[in-house]
């Protein structure tokens, strides 16, 4: 079964607003909601929520050696926030949860697909 990247992006490099603790489980309900449906549908293989982009370091070839810099590759206004690995049947499956995720959490989702990898 086709593999897809559900990558959520975020917008701005500012922290995100301070919330008490109630209005971070309240938050977090519709995600963990969809995460567990997602379960149940043996649609979810893997997500996580990456740090600020700050924290990010690149390495890159430079002839025979590597250079590290600070921070992400990419001047922008978007980063990537986190992402979901799923496996589903299609694009249009995989769009469905797309869907549901972007209603969750109320930020822009892509959706890429694997090239050449397939359940195991």
């Amino acid at each position: 079964m086709p593999k897809y990247l559900l990558s959520v992006h975020t917008s701005g490099d500012a922290a995100p607003p301070e919330m008490t603790e109630e209005e971070m489980r309240r938050g977090y309900e519709p995600v963990v909601a969809l995460e567990a449906e997602m379960r149940s549908a043996g649609a979810f293989v893997f997500g996580g929520r990456l740090g600020e982009p700050g924290r990010a370091r690149v390495v890159r070839p430079s002839g025979k050696r590597v250079r590290t810099t600070d921070g992400p590759f990419a001047e922008t206004k978007e980063h990537l926030g986190g992402f979901y690995i799923i496996e589903t049947g299609d694009l249009d499956a995989a769009l469905d949860w797309a869907s549901k995720v972007t209603l969750a959490i109320q930020t822009p989702i892509e959706v890429r697909p694997f090239v050449g990898v397939t359940a195991a």
